[in-house]
C-alpha cells in the first residue's frame, strides 16, 4: 500500500473540518496520527483508531454525516452501502493494498476446501506476537 503522507492528513483535517476521522491501526499515518492527538493537534476533533469492523459500527452509530477515512480504499464501497446518508472520504484516493486485493472469496474457498495455503509459525515467533494480536482483537 502506498502509505499516507502527513500533508495529505493535514489538507483533509482543512478541507473536512466537521468530519470524524477514523483510522485503522495498520495504517501508514497511524503513528503520526497518534502523536498528533496526544500533542492536541486536532483540538476537539473526533479521532477513532478502530479495526475495520469497528470502523463499520462506529459509522453506523455516530451522529457524525462526513467521515474521512484512513485505509485501503476497498472499505468505502462497503461503509456507503451501510450508510447512505453518509459521506465517507478516503483519507488518500491511493491508499491501495495490492496484497488485499489479491484475496478473493473464490481463492479462500479452494483454500478452505483443498487444505492449501497452510501457514505455519514457528513457535518463538508465534508467542512474541500473541501480545500483539490480543492487543489488536481488543480494539476491534
Amino acid at each position: 500500500m502506498q502509505g499516507i503522507r502527513p500533508q495529505e492528513v493535514q489538507e483533509k483535517l482543512t478541507q473536512y473540518a466537521g468530519a470524524e476521522f477514523l483510522v485503522h491501526p495498520e495504517c501508514s499515518c497511524t503513528s503520526s496520527i497518534m502523536y498528533d492527538v496526544a500533542c492536541g493537534d486536532y483540538g476537539n476533533r473526533q479521532v477513532q483508531i478502530l479495526s475495520t469492523e469497528g470502523m463499520m459500527n462506529h459509522a453506523k452509530s455516530s451522529s457524525a454525516k462526513t467521515f474521512v477515512v484512513a485505509t485501503e480504499t476497498g472499505i468505502l464501497y462497503r461503509m456507503k452501502k451501510q450508510n447512505p446518508e453518509k459521506e465517507f472520504v478516503p483519507m488518500s484516493d491511493s491508499a491501495v493494498c495490492k496484497y488485499m486485493k489479491m484475496i478473493t472469496l473464490d481463492k479462500v474457498y479452494l483454500s478452505l476446501k483443498e487444505e492449501k495455503y497452510e501457514v505455519k509459525v514457528p513457535k518463538n515467533i508465534a508467542q512474541r506476537a500473541h501480545l500483539a494480536i490480543e492487543r489488536m482483537l481488543a480494539i476491534s
